[in-house]
């Protein structure tokens, strides 16, 4: 009786153990994942908080555009030259606030074209440029941080057709 007493109680110290052990272990994945799940929402918290503005300026940037249409728009001469001037450094006002906060003109003019920063509206055949170069930047694009608020709308060089056809031998 003695021996199958010791035996049962060395079997439930392992058992004991084993259960103790996997309680430990279960303890370590949950201690990991709370971890875890706390730098995944800080990160979050983080973009959250970068990237709070991007309506805002999406919104803002027609009316930073129509400021720039006016501008080139309108007839230099000395009634409107303080209004002009007035008027460009509004813009310019708006720009540097953009860029306190991080946004910038995306450049354009001169890249090759890049589909993830520009949007390609018109295609133009020219021999002056390599192909996929952008000729011409027709909206200005910007970007926040990494991101893209609004792609810069171009016009993309694309090779010229070659005018000079020969005759069909006959």
């Amino acid at each position: 009786f003695n021996e199958d007493h010791h035996e049962d109680a060395a079997e439930r110290e392992k058992d004991v153990h084993e259960q103790l052990e996997e309680c430990q272990q279960r303890v370590l994945r949950q201690q990991a994942e709370l971890e875890n799940t706390r730098k995944r929402m800080r990160r979050e918290m983080e973009e959250q908080q970068r990237y709070a503005g991007l309506e805002l300026i999406r919104d803002l940037l027609p009316a930073l555009d129509n400021l720039g249409r006016a501008i080139e728009a309108a007839e230099p001469s000395e009634t409107n030259e303080a209004i002009l001037s007035g008027v460009q450094m509004v813009c310019d006002q708006l720009e540097g606030i953009l860029g306190k906060h991080q946004c910038h003109r995306i450049n354009a003019e001169g890249t090759t074209f890049d589909p993830n920063l520009h949007e390609a509206v018109v295609q133009q055949p020219t021999s002056e440029h390599p192909p996929g170069t952008v000729v011409k930047e027709i909206q200005v694009g910007y970007q926040l941080f990494d991101r893209i608020v609004r792609p810069s709308q171009v016009m993309v060089a694309q090779a010229a057709e070659d005018t000079s056809e020969e005759e069909p031998e006959t």
